[in-house]
Formats: structure tokens, C-alpha cells, sequence
């Protein structure tokens, strides 16, 4: 990859969007994570103000201590950018308080997760509303077209995504190339959503660079039956997460009605 000619391009990319939408500048939630890093140093580089916003829900001190120095960091270089933090705790608590009591199981954990998510989606686009920005998504090639990694109208609830066709392995070159925090560069991949030390590849059994090589042998045409062992294995995960997440990857479907009936 041609490192600084994509940061060149995704910048350019990002001004014009915005230009042409007619909007002031760009809101990202910031989390400490490699993604958030590289998509709100992106968005800082076009001169558009960008509202840098940090919403813990329960969060481990290293995420957020993560999310805190980038910020800093960002500020220290550009002008244009800003921060807020809202603390989404209680409103996740009231949350849990006002919906039916529900038996303790895996299907109560993800909901919760997937209820995390959405109320940060909520709240940057309140603050896009507020200021006439644009909610640039975080989401990598590999988490929204691979294994559809994210949250439907959680993190997948953006206005456009600047990184989306990057892989994560170029994630981590762009980010290196940006001068993104070490801290962040090292950091263990996860999404924070369950209020545990648990990352992405403790969810979903594979890591990234795995993901990567099983989206490419899919694009090949290759099949599991290609492949034994670790990779066969891998495959699979790949395979079957892909098959299942598409509700999130396609359009929403439409009851299109017949002429006829009309």
C-alpha cells in the first residue's frame, strides 16, 4: 500500500464530502482503539473542525486513559479539533432499569452490548445535529464487509466511513504512518462493550490477520474444503460469520407491492 498517497486520497476524499454536503466539520467517537484513532486524526487533517467524543459506558481505565492521550495529542497538532465527554453510564444503568427484567444469559449479554453501542450513536448524532457535522464512521474493511463486526445502528450508524475499504493490517500501517499514540498501536483490539478485558479475537476466535487471509482466500473462490488444520478452522469462522452478518452488509429489504395490487 502506498501509505501516504491513501492518507492523501481519504483526506481529499473526506474535504469533498463535506464541501459538497454542505456541512462544518466531522464528530468521531473516540475510544481508544487503533480505528477511532486513525478515522479522528483523518477527519483532524482536513482543517474541518472535528469534535473528538469520548462516551464510557462502564469502561476499563485503559481505554480510556488510551482515548484520553490521542485526544491530547490531536489537540496539540490541530487547531480545529475539539473534545467532549460524556459519561453514558448512568443513562445505560436507567436503561437496564426501565426494561423488563430479563434471566442472566449470552443473548441479555450481547443485547446490553449492542444497547451500549447504540446510545453512543445516539449521542454523536445529537452533537452532529447540534453543530451541522458530519458522524464519520470507524469501521475497518475486515468488521463491515468481512465479518460484520460492529453494531447494526450501533458504530454501524454513520454518515460515511473513511476507512472502510482499508484493511486492519493497513489500519495499523496508516496509523503508524499518522503518528498515531504507541499505546494505541500495541493496544489489544476490542470493541469495550461488555465491561470486561475480553477483545475481538476472544469474540471471535480468529485475529485480524487471520480474518484477512480467509476474506482474501473467499474472494478467490476457495472453500473450506481447500484448506485443514488452523486454517480450515479459521475459514469457518470467517465463513459462517459472514453468512449470518449479512443482514447488516446488504440493504434493508422492502416489501416492494406488486403493480397489480396497487
Amino acid at each position: 500500500m502506498k501509505t501516504e498517497k491513501v492518507a492523501e486520497y481519504i483526506i481529499s476524499w473526506l474535504k469533498e464530502y463535506a464541501e459538497n454536503a454542505k456541512v462544518k466539520g466531522f464528530v468521531v467517537g473516540v475510544s481508544g482503539g487503533i480505528d477511532s484513532a486513525l478515522t479522528s486524526t483523518l477527519c483532524a487533517k482536513t482543517g474541518f473542525p472535528t469534535l473528538c467524543v469520548e462516551m464510557p459506558i462502564h469502561q476499563a481505565q485503559s481505554q480510556v486513559t488510551r482515548a484520553e492521550e490521542h485526544i491530547k495529542q490531536l489537540k496539540q497538532k490541530f487547531s480545529n479539533v475539539s473534545e467532549v465527554r460524556v459519561d453514558l453510564t448512568s443513562t445505560f444503568e436507567d436503561f437496564k432499569n426501565v426494561v423488563p427484567a430479563a434471566e442472566s444469559s449470552p443473548k441479555v449479554d450481547l443485547s446490553l452490548a449492542n444497547t451500549r453501542a447504540r446510545l453512543r450513536m445516539t449521542t454523536l448524532y445529537y452533537f452532529a445535529g447540534l453543530h451541522s457535522y458530519l458522524v464519520a464512521g470507524t469501521g475497518n474493511k475486515v468488521e463491515d464487509f468481512g465479518v460484520g463486526f460492529y453494531t447494526k445502528y450501533g458504530d454501524g450508524g454513520v454518515d460515511l466511513s473513511p476507512i472502510a475499504d482499508l484493511m486492519k493490517s493497513e489500519v495499523y500501517d496508516l496509523a503508524a504512518f499518522l503518528d498515531v499514540p504507541n499505546s494505541i498501536q500495541k493496544a489489544q483490539p476490542t470493541d469495550g462493550l461488555f465491561g470486561d478485558s475480553r477483545t475481538d479475537e476472544d469474540q471471535i476466535g480468529a485475529s485480524y490477520d487471520e480474518l484477512e487471509w480467509a476474506m482474501k482466500m473467499q474472494d478467490a473462490g476457495k472453500t473450506e474444503n481447500d484448506f485443514s488444520g488452523r486454517e480450515k478452522e479459521v475459514y469457518k469462522i470467517y465463513e459462517r460469520l459472514n453468512r449470518i452478518n449479512q443482514h447488516k452488509m446488504v440493504p434493508i429489504p422492502i416489501c416492494e407491492i406488486p403493480d397489480n395490487l396497487k
